[in-house]
This record gives structure tokens, sequence and C-alpha cells, in this order.
């Protein structure tokens, strides 16, 4: 195969893939996952949470918090569109938000968020939600073992 064939092959394949993705997706997790905000992981975090979900998709969240607000926000997944989708609009929502507001927000509040996932991948809204919940959830135990 020359490169010119084997560079049309590549194309044609991933003019399926995206053809695929937009059949399957909304544009926003489309967005989301293609470009996700906040991945990664801060160095000493005020909370941390990390939990392996049902499907096996690993998601941690780190927090900086000042003064009860999250003033920083990192996610890391090992998992795949759908949970980077949802770690990555997670973290946007939470950003400058009180450890209360961001406790509150429910996984339909995410899947709405993201226009809607197929219902194989409503799992990865839970998935986020909980490692949020976890991550807060370390946090106050760690301010009662400080008081």
């Amino acid at each position: 195969m020359t490169d010119d064939g084997f560079d049309k092959m590549v194309n044609e394949i991933q003019k399926k893939i995206n053809h695929e993705e937009e059949v399957t997706y909304s544009k926003k997790v489309i967005k989301e996952y293609r470009n996700p905000s906040n991945f990664g992981s801060i160095k000493n975090p005020d909370a941390s949470g990390k939990i392996k979900g049902p499907c096996g998709d690993t998601m941690s969240v780190d927090l900086g918090i000042n003064n009860g607000i999250i003033s920083k926000v990192r996610f890391w997944t090992d998992g795949c569109g759908a949970s980077i989708a949802c770690g990555s609009l997670l973290t946007k929502k939470i950003k400058g938000k009180t450890l209360q507001d961001a406790n509150n927000i429910t996984s339909k509040d995410l899947l709405e968020s993201l226009d809607g996932l197929p219902i194989e991948n409503h799992h990865c809204t839970v998935l986020a939600v909980n490692t949020l919940n976890e991550c807060i959830k370390n946090y106050n135990k760690q301010k009662k073992k400080k008081k």
C-alpha cells in the first residue's frame, strides 16, 4: 500500500468514526470528550476522591478549596468518551461553587446538561457525581479530624 493509499484509508476510517459519534452522542458530549476541561490532577489537593465504577471505569476528582468555595478542580478517568465528557462538564459546573452546591448536583442534572447520553452510558453520570460526593465526604472527614 502506498503512503497516499494508507492516508486515504485512515481518512475514510476517521470519517466513519466521526459519523458514528455524531449519530450516537450529542454535540455537547462530543465537545467535552474531544477537548476535556480540567483533566488531570492537583498537586496537594484540599480534597480528593476516587471510585471504580461497576463498568470498570475509574474516576478521580481533586479539589482546591478556599473559604468553602471550589477554586480549583481536576478530574481523571481511564474510561470511555462518555466518562470523560461527564467528568469534564461536572468540573465546569462546580468551579466557583460552594461544597454544598456542588454536593447537590445529581446525575440527572449532568445528563440534562449533556443533552442526554445513550442509556448504556447513563452510569457515567452516576460515576462522576458519586466521585465528587466521595471527594466532598473525604474533605469533611479531614476537616472533622483537624478540630
